[in-house]
């Protein structure tokens, strides 16, 4: 049992796995702190708040804070982005690995000299 759980482990998928973990969780502190430190004191300032967490509207009697909400969204859509733009790139040098390149239209080809004496003895016969 032993012998299955490390040949599990050591099995590609598993350590491809790990290090994309590793990879994600450094991204996400760099994004958090892209966020934290220079997109949120922006739109503190834009809405004159100290903070962005601080960021809220009164409905009614209760109050709404929707800073930390909109944190969220800007790290969501910084990281989907990133993401969308790195599958893609695979996508593109897995086709390109593979020989799949995009097919080029081929120019018509031009005439030859027998297409010219061809043309030439067609007209002389309808003479």
């Amino acid at each position: 049992m032993l012998k299955e759980f490390k040949e599990f482990l050591m099995r590609g998928n598993i350590v491809e796995l790990a290090v994309a973990v590793i990879i994600g969780g450094a991204f996400k502190a760099i994004v958090d702190s892209l966020v934290k430190d220079i997109i949120s004191p922006i739109i503190a300032m834009v809405a004159n708040t100290g903070d962005i967490a601080a960021v809220s509207f009164k409905l009614g009697s209760a109050q709404i804070g929707i800073g930390a909400f909109i944190a969220a969204i800007i790290n969501f859509v910084i990281v989907g982005a990133v993401l969308f733009l790195i599958v893609k790139g695979m996508n593109k040098a897995s086709e390109l690995a593979k020989g799949n390149k995009p097919a080029e239209e081929a120019a018509p080809a031009a005439p030859t000299a027998e297409d010219y004496l061809k043309e030439i003895r067609d007209l002389l016969a309808n003479k």
